[in-house]
Order: structure tokens, then C-alpha cells, then sequence
């Protein structure tokens, strides 16, 4: 396993320096499993909330997210974000996978950005569901593949995405 390139020889805190590095397309993805009952699947897909099409509103929440990643995790890097997509699928009758693209041509990688844009669609989706399910869990937040920079592709093994 590398080293945490986070923290110096003392152990102190530092964000990585990486005005040595070439700058490279890169690619991140990242999924959320949104798990929840039945009725509230059906009330998402059917758009029948009161507060809008919940879909669309977490698809917003996470290209934003995206953009303002490096406001919240304290050693990110701000990025250019060339693109950011946010997509959604239905698995079953009680499953919304969310699913998240980030794109950049920088010194360093995108995978924070897709993480924290589909955390954050999947919070929406719980923030505009919780009046009719307060079950709802969000599960499984991780990355599913990168490419670009020094370290190389890296792809995740399938698995099925929502019955693990």
C-alpha cells in the first residue's frame, strides 16, 4: 500500500504538491445505493412528490456538490471541471442507484468530485422522501472507476450494484 501523501514526515496535515506533475485527461465514477420501501420508489419514479421530480432536483444537488467539493473536503484540490453527470437507475422494487461522472484536464484526479456528487444526490433524494420514509438508508458510496495520472486506471470487479 502507498503512503498517505497527505501528511508529512511529522504527521502534520498538508495538501500534495502537484505543480510537478503533467496535467491528463481524467475520468471518475462513483455510485450511492439509495435503499428504500417500495411505495417511495414508485412515488420517485411515478414523479408524484409534492416538491418536485425528486430525480431531477438530486441531479442538480450533485453537479453542485461536484463544483464546491473542494469547499468541503479540506486537502482537495479546486479543480476545472470540464463535466459532471449525475444519473440515475431503478434496481428492483426498493433500490435508486445514483450514479456520477466527473471529468477534468488538470495535475490531479477527479475521484473526490464524483464521491461527493453522488453522497450529496443521494442526501436530496432522502431530504425530499423522508415525509413518507424516514427507512430510507443510503449505502454503498464508492468508487467505480478512474483513469488518468500517475496512478493508473483502476475499474471496480463487477458486483451486483444494490443486493450486496
Amino acid at each position: 500500500m502507498s503512503e498517505l501523501t497527505h501528511f508529512d514526515e511529522q504527521g502534520a496535515a498538508r495538501m500534495v504538491d502537484v505543480g510537478a506533475k503533467g496535467e491528463t485527461a481524467r475520468v471518475a465514477r462513483a455510485s450511492a445505493v439509495v435503499r428504500m420501501a417500495p411505495e417511495t420508489l414508485s412515488l420517485i419514479r411515478d414523479k408524484q412528490f409534492a416538491k418536485g421530480d425528486v430525480l431531477e432536483v438530486a441531479r442538480l444537488a450533485g453537479i453542485m456538490a461536484a463544483k464546491k467539493t473542494a469547499d468541503l473536503i479540506p486537502l482537495c484540490h479546486p479543480l476545472p471541471l470540464t463535466s459532471v453527470t449525475v444519473d440515475f437507475r431503478f434496481e428492483g422494487d426498493s433500490v435508486l442507484v445514483a450514479e456520477a461522472t466527473t471529468k477534468v484536464f488538470a495535475r490531479t484526479g477527479v475521484e473526490m468530485e464524483a464521491l461527493t456528487a453522488v453522497t450529496v444526490a443521494a442526501l436530496t433524494v432522502y431530504d425530499m422522501c423522508k415525509a413518507v420514509d424516514r427507512g430510507m438508508t443510503i449505502e454503498r458510496v464508492r468508487l467505480e472507476e478512474k483513469s488518468g495520472g500517475q496512478s493508473g486506471d483502476f475499474r471496480r470487479t463487477a458486483e451486483p450494484s444494490g443486493t450486496e
